[in-house]
């Protein structure tokens, strides 16, 4: 993800503006209402399962690359950019906090890096993310999930390659390994529709789908109660930018197919996340909630609500190139 800080602008919304607003506010709350899962959450006296910690997009906290490859941003390199993120899981009744399931988390920590090898098309970027157990402590780490890849953009297609690795970190025990490639085409409700522009001038909407291949599956799972072999996935997310960029609605969906199933196409587990984020320059308060459901079978469903702060930075080569320029 490419970060930035934003350009505020500064028009009024006119009254269809906001009666459009409302009707796509309210369209948002169905939406979260419709994705609330109806399978039974089994609790108590069983175990608890957890699957993809990691893989979900964030909300980009400025103009990523698939947003800005069309108003010259392309041409602009990223010496070192990425993001620090802490969050608490302030209701968990499920996630666990480790692969081999057991304990629930408490804390998470993320740091992610990239770097542009060729402007927008060629990108290397890493993922640091850890668990922290609340059953033994909420200080002491419990998982480290690390995660290497290469990304680019060609026009609204982007495409990624990822290797990552979940590991426990406090003990001895399962590590879930795999890798994957991705592609996605992007949508931009501002760029592509005329009306929307008109309508929703201090609004918009962004969108991306596609799916996904992991053709190295050492042992990561098809549901959340770890049974059966991921092979494809299907991802979709959205950003619905509610005041100024300010204020914004995000929601993924990503689902696994089981390579041991009769149908290898068809998903055994839907994940979900619907989430509020509050927005200033590079810092970003949001509130989610994500659940974790099979879809071909009955079992568990896994679910939390988490609050969490992120800070954003983007060092651009032609900056330090300038400044280097500048002392010879």
């Amino acid at each position: 993800m490419k970060l930035q800080t934003h350009q505020l602008r500064g028009r009024v919304p006119t009254r269809r503006a906001s009666t459009a607003w409302l009707y796509l506010a309210g369209v948002g709350a169905l939406v979260g209402v419709g994705l609330t899962p109806w399978a039974p959450v089994e609790m108590g006296a069983g175990p608890v399962y957890a699957l993809e910690k990691y893989g979900r997009p964030l909300p980009a906290l400025a103009a990523d690359k698939e947003e800005t490859a069309t108003n010259g941003r392309e041409k602009e390199e990223s010496l070192l950019g990425g993001y620090f993120l802490s969050s608490a899981f302030v209701s968990n009744p499920s996630f666990t906090a480790r692969p081999d399931n057991t304990g629930l988390v408490g804390l998470r920590h993320m740091l992610h890096l990239e770097t542009d090898l060729y402007k927008q098309y060629l990108t290397a970027y890493t993922d640091q993310n850890f668990f922290s157990d609340r059953r033994t402590g909420w200080i002491q780490l419990s998982e480290w999930d690390d995660t290497y890849g290469l990304t680019g953009l060609v026009g609204d297609w982007g495409w990624r390659v990822q290797y990552e690795r979940d590991k426990p970190l406090d003990r001895s025990g399962l590590q879930q390994i795999y890798a994957d490639t991705l592609v996605t085409y992007r949508f931009k409700a501002e760029q592509d529709w005329a009306w929307w522009k008109r309508l929703l001038p201090n609004q918009n909407l962004t969108a991306y789908a596609g799916p996904g291949w992991l053709f190295f599956n050492k042992s990561y799972f098809a549901r959340p109660d770890n049974t059966g072999t991921a092979l494809f996935r299907y991802v979709g997310h959205f950003d619905l930018d509610l005041y100024r960029e300010r204020i914004i609605l995000f929601g993924d969906v990503n689902m696994f197919t089981d390579r041991t199933a009769r149908s290898t196409i068809r998903p055994s587990e839907l994940d979900w996340i619907l989430g509020l984020a509050v927005r200033w320059h590079e810092y970003e308060l949001s509130l989610y909630q994500e659940s974790d459901q099979p879809l071909d079978r009955g079992g568990l469903v896994q679910k939390y609500w988490a609050l969490q702060f992120r800070v954003a930075f983007d060092v651009q080569k032609q900056v330090v190139q300038r400044l280097l320029g500048q002392h010879q």
